[in-house]
């Protein structure tokens, strides 16, 4: 369970502190869960407070969630995320190219779709996994039941006459 403070209104502070290692990070962004019907949107920067001014995190729900996108990343070496919500479909990698120890997740439930790019990672960490932990604190806070997909009809049953 994440514990205060939260940066942007619903991200962990302590665990973006462990996954970048960035203490007292410039943040900037927020999120607005009335939008859309109740789908909200939004988003959240995290950047370095040396002078560099680096981002290092990026958080955003979108109204664009795709299950093809998530497919798509998988086809082409991403890792199905596991279930974090019903009816949602998400994948996450590793950037295995990059010096900063970059990773990636994406969660998709209907029509929102919320994304983790973290940009600069902690060298030794498992970013991926980071990433993913990440996921399971804020999506259930972020993707609200408005994005649950119709259910589908389900086939009539004929009674035997």
């Amino acid at each position: 369970m994440a514990e205060p403070p939260f940066i942007c209104g619903y991200i962990p502070l302590k665990a973006v502190e462990l996954m970048t290692g960035v203490h007292d990070p410039l943040v900037r962004g927020d999120f607005d869960l009335t939008l859309a019907g109740g789908l909200g949107s939004g988003d959240c920067a995290v950047y370095q407070r040396d002078g560099s001014r680096l981002k290092v995190l990026a958080i955003g729900l979108l109204l664009n969630g795709s299950r093809e996108k998530v497919e798509e990343a998988v086809q082409s070496g991403a890792s199905p995320l596991p279930e974090i919500m019903p009816q949602g479909i998400g994948a996450y990698r590793k950037d295995s190219d990059s010096k900063t120890n970059a990773a990636y997740a994406l969660l998709v439930r209907g029509k929102a779709s919320l994304g983790i790019d973290l940009d600069i990672g902690v060298k030794g960490r498992d970013n991926a996994a980071d990433v993913v932990a990440l996921m399971k604190l804020i999506a259930p806070k972020l993707i609200t039941d408005a994005s649950a997909p119709s259910p589908s009809p389900s086939p009539s049953t004929r009674k035997p006459g």
